[in-house]
């Protein structure tokens, strides 16, 4: 790992942290169904929570010199002091390992070069990572992840942080990330996203232009019809995260009609129908915060 300088880390802290908060802004500002939004209330939140943990945990998830584990607890406390209840929590675990590996590796702004850093901060993950990752876990206390065999989030973890991820990859899309070095991120999501997106676009206004609002969207939707939510698996049923996928896949595609999504009252009535039901593809919006900063840190100006 070569050493970078000082205001160089800065600077590609200092962006990553905008990238972050225009990623949660778009996260609520774009209608995604099942999710909170500013277009709808949902699983009795709103979305200025949501504004309001980025803000919170912004700082403690991009603190210089920071562990993984260190970011992800600060932050989690954080939210918790602004929002009273878990509004971020997969958010945080799948941001602070790309948070350390942009301190570390600042001059990483290609996706490939990001998939290297990223591997490097994942690689070098210890107990204390896990240790602390665990107490974030616990007081955040997401629903529906009951017990595990071993490991246990609730118990002293045993190893280390990517280890203990790796255990539960095979239930947990959020910890396959891990595993797998945010695979599904990279080969998958990123390229539906396009090379023309552009994060930033419009950020200084409290518009969402219609091509990002597309686009964010398309991202979801890609991701929801490619896998079965995690976070709908915990608390509903396989059954139900195959239906809420197979509804997606015919979503899909449709982005490009006439009648954009958005302005889509049928698409509109699926987001109704999801959170009347009490469906949330959390996992899903998860990721695609995720994959629009990873998008972000590739358009260093």
């Amino acid at each position: 790992m070569s050493a970078s300088s000082p205001s160089l880390q800065a600077q590609a802290t200092a962006h990553a942290k905008a990238c972050f908060l225009r990623a949660c802004a778009l996260d609520v500002g774009v209608r995604k169904p099942g999710n909170v939004s500013l277009a709808s209330a949902g699983h009795g939140m709103q979305a200025q929570m949501f504004l309001d943990s980025a803000r919170a945990a912004a700082g403690p998830l991009f603190e210089r010199g920071a562990r993984v584990g260190e970011r992800i607890e600060a932050a989690v406390n954080a939210t918790w002091a602004a929002a009273g209840c878990n509004t971020n929590l997969g958010i945080l675990l799948l941001c602070a390992p790309i948070a350390r590996a942009v301190e570390l590796q600042p001059h990483a702004v290609t996706l490939p070069a990001l998939r290297d850093a990223l591997e490097s901060v994942l690689a070098d993950l210890n107990l204390a990572d896990a240790e602390a990752a665990y107490r974030g876990i616990a007081q955040a206390h997401p629903g529906g992840l009951g017990n595990a065999p071993s490991e246990d989030v609730n118990a002293a973890p045993s190893i280390d942080l990517r280890a203990a991820m790796s255990l539960a990859a095979h239930r947990d899309r959020i910890a396959r990330q891990y595993h797998d070095a945010y695979a599904d991120l990279f080969d998958i999501a990123m390229p539906a996203l396009g090379s023309g997106f552009s994060l930033m676009a419009g950020s200084t206004g409290d518009a969402i232009d219609a091509v990002t609002t597309a686009s964010v969207q398309k991202l979801y939707l890609m991701l929801l019809a490619s896998f079965e939510d995690s976070h709908i698996v915990r608390n509903r049923g396989e059954a139900v995260a195959q239906t809420v996928m197979t509804a997606a896949q015919g979503w899909t595609g449709r982005e490009t009609r006439a009648v954009p999504l958005a302005d889509d009252p049928d698409f509109a009535a699926w987001d109704a129908s999801l959170k009347a039901q009490r469906i949330n593809p959390g996992t899903t919006a998860d990721l695609t915060v995720a994959t629009l900063l990873l998008a972000g840190l590739t358009q260093r100006g």
